[in-house]
């Protein structure tokens, strides 16, 4: 057995912009005519794609939402997200990333972004940072219903790098995911897919309890050492 294919989280992985996001929740929340209170936002929306997060946000707080008036947040949102992102000079990539693709480009591992993110959101970020062309597939929370923590998103991702790549026969316990939240890590392994999980979002001890490796940092990632554990028979 060997590492076939490294599938990415975006927010909290790729890009610094929780805290953006968190923002942006509050301010929809204003708009609503409720007060954020706190510890919702981690509560309710890390690691979940927006639609789940605004949704079973509001219905805490008591608020009936339909399919359209979510969609209608969920635009709302995005608009406010790319108006953020165009302000900023640079984009709070995370050190590390670009050297861990770069390495990743000299090896046959397939990559691919699993994300709650709207497919607009991901595309600009990529494209503005100049690593799109290092992703072959994106699964975005436009693309499956169910959020993180189901398992759906890295389904379809495995799916979706067979399609493209018709010989290479992918099966999850060939993958690495790598995740910052508990959410992700969660649907990683209920796809059956190994899991980084790397502390950007939760102190390093609390995601080595669910995940299958631990780093501080992306940097901090010894492929080598992962790629080895993959051909002895890594456990999910």
């Amino acid at each position: 057995m060997s590492l076939k294919a490294i599938l990415f989280d975006f927010n909290g992985v790729i890009i610094n912009d929780e805290p953006l996001h968190e923002r942006l929740i509050e301010q929809l929340l204003i708009e609503e005519n409720l007060r954020p209170n706190a510890g919702e936002f981690r509560e309710f929306c890390l690691g979940r794609s927006d639609r789940a997060c605004l949704r079973d946000l509001l219905t805490h707080r008591g608020r009936t939402v339909t399919d359209a008036y979510l969609e209608t947040l969920v635009t709302r949102k995005a608009r406010a997200y790319v108006e953020q992102l165009q302000a900023l000079e640079t984009l709070p990539i995370y050190l590390g990333l670009e050297d861990l693709l770069f390495k990743l480009k000299g090896t046959t591992c397939k990559l691919a972004i699993v994300s709650g993110a709207v497919r607009a959101e991901i595309e600009l970020v990529l494209e503005r940072a100049q690593l799109r062309h290092y992703f072959s597939v994106i699964v975005s929370g436009d693309d499956v219903t169910p959020s993180k923590p189901e398992p759906d998103g890295y389904l379809l991702a495995i799916a979706q790098l067979n399609h493209t790549f018709s010989d290479l026969q992918l099966q999850p316990f060939e993958c690495l995911a790598i995740e910052d939240t508990f959410a992700g890590i969660e649907a990683a392994k209920r796809a059956r897919v190994p899991v980084l999980g790397v502390a950007n979002t939760y102190p390093f001890h609390m995601l080595q309890r669910r995940a299958n490796w631990t780093v501080d940092h992306l940097s901090d990632l010894e492929l080598d050492r992962v790629q080895e554990t993959y051909e002895g028979g890594v456990r999910v």
